[in-house]
């Protein structure tokens, strides 16, 4: 899963990794190395991902960094509750994102080559806080997708197009 250009980052107190240690402690969870590995790494860029994608990104077995498949699927848990990412579904997968340190974005899903794309609207926020006052209801939040087919792989059926009509 790719997206688009990065939004920019929102400036928050602690690190991840920090936020992550009070996290843990704050539950009497120990802080392994692992844990800390994880965190340092999914954090180390900004991308859409899930549990497949980031394993396959780790040192493999017999390495001495290597994170084991449970581990991985109980940190991003971890990370979820901490409030560190935001997990949503997508054709049947959990999908991760950065929570911590982004605003509150939106996105495009391309339902031909899976990407991802992140945007902000603030008419979006707009309309969402006036229907919440409309209805008596005090909004704290929103998760939107929206699916289509991006510009490229338009623009590959159009040349794919043009060629068949060539024959």
């Amino acid at each position: 899963m790719s997206n688009s250009e990065s939004l920019e980052r929102v400036p928050v107190a602690l690190s991840p990794r920090d936020r992550f240690v009070e996290f843990l402690q704050s539950k009497g969870m120990r802080v392994t190395q692992q844990r800390l590995s994880l965190v340092d790494h999914v954090f180390s860029r900004h991308e859409h991902f899930d549990a497949d994608q980031l394993i396959e990104q780790l040192p493999p077995s017999g390495d001495p960094n290597h994170v084991s498949r449970p581990t991985v699927y109980r940190t991003l848990n971890e990370f979820v509750d901490a409030g560190l990412l935001r997990r949503f579904n997508l054709n049947g997968r959990a999908v991760y994102e950065h929570d911590y340190g982004y605003p509150q974005h939106d996105h495009f899903h391309c339902t031909e080559c899976n990407k991802l794309l992140e945007f902000t609207s603030p008419e979006l926020l707009q309309m969402r806080d006036d229907l919440g006052k409309q209805h008596q209801f005090r909004v704290t939040g929103h998760r939107l997708i929206i699916s289509g087919i991006c510009q490229e792989c338009t623009q590959a059926k159009r040349r794919s197009r043009s060629r068949m009509n060539m024959i």
